[in-house]
């Protein structure tokens, strides 16, 4: 199923949520809406649904205006952050609730069959007895998916359906979602506010701030080309340098950066992934202090001060000897350059 938002826009009393938003989901596809807190995904996530109505524009599904559809009739299954599962309900009847209530009637052997089918395709097959509470937090949002998938729905929709476990729990669960998407092929729409996570499980990203989409594209392109220097801190580490361009040419101090461009004239802001970053004694780059080094497994993370004042901080492989308050170079290998804000 495609979906398509065509200058959607969403308001509460006086504050405007979403701003004329348009966006084209293809069949199939596994995208993710990612921005901070109040950047208006889940609202957009909320109108696909229909659980929020659009105060304009137009929310089709295929060649139909799904807008004013009632959520009921829009073929969407919701899986929400906290799993929204019936404490006093089975596994079983908590995955066979959405089909008895369903007007697509099926008999109770039909039902049985999905549920069993579906405790098998989360890994909870013999489980289905057990209460909620009997269960992990993982294991939970699993019969969360399950019940979703068991009206066999034509657009999947998850709002932060990881955000309340642990860091392990969500990197395996992510693994396990991006299987059955590719096994089941239904389109989905991913909301999180972690870049990682959205990264990780995504076919492409669309990065939200303040009600509009700020940049969108596969992991690929979002990190390696951010549009602006929110995208930039938002998908990652990023440090910030001043600087100034002259003629086409990028300069910190009087240091030029031999690999850098800025068409205009004037103050910029350097930004630098702390992979772009190295340390060295003996090297014509910005000469720093190191105020602190913080060791880490597999690597070391320093935080240095140039000569201007500017903090950067990058890492270096365990086995280097720097410490704090030594001098040395801190070596720029790629930049994103962008007028000064």
């Amino acid at each position: 199923m495609k979906i398509r938002l065509e200058n959607v826009v969403k308001t509460f009393d006086t504050f405007r949520a979403v701003h004329d938003v348009s966006l084209d989901i293809e069949s199939g596809e596994l995208l993710a809406l990612l921005g901070p807190s109040g950047s208006g995904k889940t609202t957009i996530l909320r109108m696909v649904a229909g659980l929020e109505y659009a105060d304009g524009g137009r929310i089709m599904f295929g060649d139909e205006d799904a807008t004013n559809i009632p959520v009921r009739d829009r073929g969407v299954g919701f899986v929400f952050q906290h799993y929204a599962l019936f404490p006093h309900m089975t596994l079983n009847e908590n995955i066979a609730f959405g089909m008895k209530v369903s007007r697509v009637k099926r008999d109770n052997a039909a039902i049985a069959a999905r549920v069993d089918e579906l405790l098998r395709l989360v890994k909870l097959d013999g489980l289905g007895d057990r209460f909620p509470a009997q269960i992990s937090g993982g294991q939970r949002q699993r019969v969360a998916l399950a019940r979703a998938l068991s009206v066999d729905p034509k657009v999947l929709l998850l709002d932060e359906p990881f955000g309340a476990l642990d860091a392990n729990v969500r990197r395996d669960l992510r693994r396990w979602l991006r299987k059955i998407h590719e096994e089941l092929g239904i389109t989905t729409i991913f909301v999180t506010h972690d870049q990682e996570e959205a990264l990780d499980l995504a076919d492409r990203v669309v990065i939200l701030k303040d009600g509009k989409i700020e940049q969108q594209g596969t992991s690929k392109e979002v990190c390696r080309n951010p549009v602006s220097p929110f995208v930039m801190r938002f998908l990652g580490d990023a440090n910030r340098i001043s600087g100034v361009a002259r003629n086409g040419k990028v300069f910190v101090g009087e240091m030029e950066l031999p690999f850098a461009y800025h068409s205009g004239d004037g103050k910029v802001d350097i930004f630098v992934r702390p992979v772009d970053l190295d340390w060295e004694h003996l090297h014509d780059g910005l000469p720093a202090k190191v105020i602190r080094v913080l060791d880490r497994a597999g690597e070391r993370r320093v935080i240095a001060s140039t000569e201007a004042g500017d903090i950067l901080e990058f890492d270096v492989p365990p086995e280097n000897g720097v410490e704090a308050g030594e001098t040395g170079y801190v070596v720029v290998r790629r930049a994103r350059i962008f007028p000064a804000s």
